[in-house]
């Protein structure tokens, strides 16, 4: 049925189409009234999604580890090529931007009154740059995705932010700017390391290149010195996107100060940039700098899970909260992708999607109600449950989510994390236990504050309840979190082969001693099934 997926470039049309998307808006739209634009740049993010949908379904789990490939030459003579390709992480990354992308437009109807047709532009334009870095197998197309994407965020946040928006834009320019310069030193060190030679490391000759595959295979020949410098490099850029502790202040100013639209790509997208780094490149490419600095990276990676929760549980602000959260949550997706194993980096994958979809989810819900009263203080707040049931019972379930309750995605992610951990060193998952239960402690008791008890305020007496557009974008993620939660399987299977593939890479001796233990389990089957 979705066999025609290999015969288009389709990576190539899910990128651009948003980009195209915004060069009509700039060209052809002039004059044009807010409404139709704001339609219409709705309507390219919806057929973007629907376009993306058919990597899920033509994704063949068994196949090769990168697929829909889309080579060509570009800039010959730095040996820089335009190269496509999607593993199952990435699919899985892909259609979270797609999706997200449309619960944000939507999202933007209300929340934006001003100059909306620069701002649909910036929001297309940031699609294709956050598609592009999550598609791209060339270091040099990476990076060029990587910074397009810096742009129109810095706007969204400088034009459509709160008061303090300058600040924050610039605070999460320079920040991630650093970093990118930084993350292009170590490109260039493995780049000429790969070809011609690097200083006193010398050289392995081979033609010049950016392919990220091939730097996967010289990660056995690369001197375990210069992969210590290149992961330092390389952790500075990925840890400033994530963000992980101490690189996370520009996280709250961004978060608090964007606009709603904003503050959800920022949490569901653009912070997996920088896990989907490490997994992408660090582990895979500098595997003995990686087991080297492992306990560095669970110490930070804990520290960020305990801080960041106990910064929340002190937010008066529900917005700073959230984002404080965020802090917590990605820890835990670090914790489990440097567990090194398969359930740890499947719980740390899984939970970059859980996290995308529940903190999103979070974001457009405090939008909701900043529409209609214009603050986002707790203390303002305080029984609306009986004013606003649906919003009350949808936000109760993302809520739910967001610390990991049962039959739903974030148990599961969290969980699988918890098991990782637990087979590298014990305390690790005994330290992260107690950020879960700090986590449900600021989560339920924001939420008591706000929904419960008298209706004190009488500002918010007679508050509208959530209307068809804002179900639109809220029920189909509440439906995605019970599907992850309940049933996880389809999820686990797309991300299968590139997880055994990365733990192979960075630990071969785990690899084998899980190879050697389910032996003895596939045997039994095959016994099982003669008896039969």
């Amino acid at each position: 049925m979705f066999d025609w997926v290999l015969q288009v470039p389709i990576l190539s049309i899910i990128c651009y189409l948003p980009l195209a998307g915004a060069v009509i808006i700039m060209l052809f739209m002039r004059g044009t009234n807010n409404l139709a634009i704001r339609r219409f740049a709705t309507v390219v993010a919806a057929v973007d999604f629907v376009v993306s949908i058919p990597l899920w379904f033509a994704f063949d789990r068994q196949g090769a580890l990168f697929q829909f490939r889309e080579s060509a030459n570009w800039i010959e003579a730095v040996g820089a090529r335009y190269e496509f390709g999607v593993d199952g992480i990435a699919v899985l990354l892909v259609l979270l931007t797609t999706f997200l992308g449309v619960a944000a437009f939507l999202s933007s109807w209300s929340a934006i009154k001003i100059r909306e047709k620069e701002y649909y532009i910036f929001m297309l334009l940031l699609q294709t740059g956050m598609l592009g870095v999550f598609m791209a197998m060339d270091f040099f197309l990476f990076y060029v995705f990587w910074e397009v994407m810096l742009v129109p965020m810095y706007f969204l946040i400088g034009i459509w932010g709160g008061p303090r928006k300058l600040y924050a834009a610039i605070k999460f320019f320079l920040y991630t700017l650093v970093g990118s310069v930084l993350m292009l030193l170590g490109i260039l060190a493995l780049y000429f390391y790969n070809s011609t030679g690097l200083l006193g490391w010398g050289g392995l000759g081979n033609p010049r290149s950016f392919f990220i595959p091939q730097f996967h295979e010289i990660s056995s020949q690369i001197p375990p010195d210069l992969q210590f410098w290149i992961f330092r490099v390389f952790f500075v850029g990925f840890a400033i996107k994530v963000p992980m502790f101490p690189f996370h202040t520009w996280l709250p100013d961004a978060h608090v100060e964007a606009p709603t639209a904003g503050s959800v790509i920022l949490a569901g997208v653009l912070l997996k940039m920088g896990t989907y780094g490490f997994v992408r490149f660090s582990l895979p490419i500098l595997p003995d700098a990686t087991v080297r600095l492992l306990p560095w990276m669970a110490g930070l990676s804990i520290v960020g899970i305990l801080y960041g929760a106990l910064v929340a549980m002190a937010q008066k602000d529900m917005k700073k909260l959230v984002a404080y959260s965020s802090v917590s949550h990605l820890g835990f997706v670090m914790l489990g992708i440097f567990a090194l194993n398969t359930a740890g980096i499947n719980g740390g994958v899984l939970q970059m999607i859980n996290h995308g979809l529940s903190t999103g989810a979070l974001f457009l819900l405090v939008g909701v109600i900043y529409e209609r009263r214009h603050t986002r203080m707790i203390a303002d707040y305080g029984g609306i449950s009986s004013e606003m049931p649906l919003f009350a019972t949808i936000f109760m379930i993302i809520t739910l989510s967001s610390i990991g309750l049962p039959t739903l995605n974030g148990f599961i992610g969290e969980f699988t994390i918890l098991v990782g951990a637990f087979n590298r060193t014990w305390w690790w998952a005994l330290l992260a236990v107690i950020g879960i239960v700090l986590g449900a402690a600021y989560m339920l008791w924001m939420y008591q504050r706000v929904f419960f008890g008298p209706l004190k305020n009488q500002e918010n007496k007679g508050l509208e309840d959530l209307n068809g557009r804002e179900l639109a974008y809220l029920v189909p993620i509440v439906v995605l979190c019970f599907w992850i939660g309940l049933y996880p399987k389809p999820f686990f299977e797309i991300m299968e082969k590139p997880v055994d593939y990365i733990v192979q890479k960075v630990d071969p001796e785990y690899a084998a001693a899980m190879a050697d233990r389910s032996e003895p389990a596939a045997e039994t089957e095959r016994v099982a099934e003669g008896e039969d």
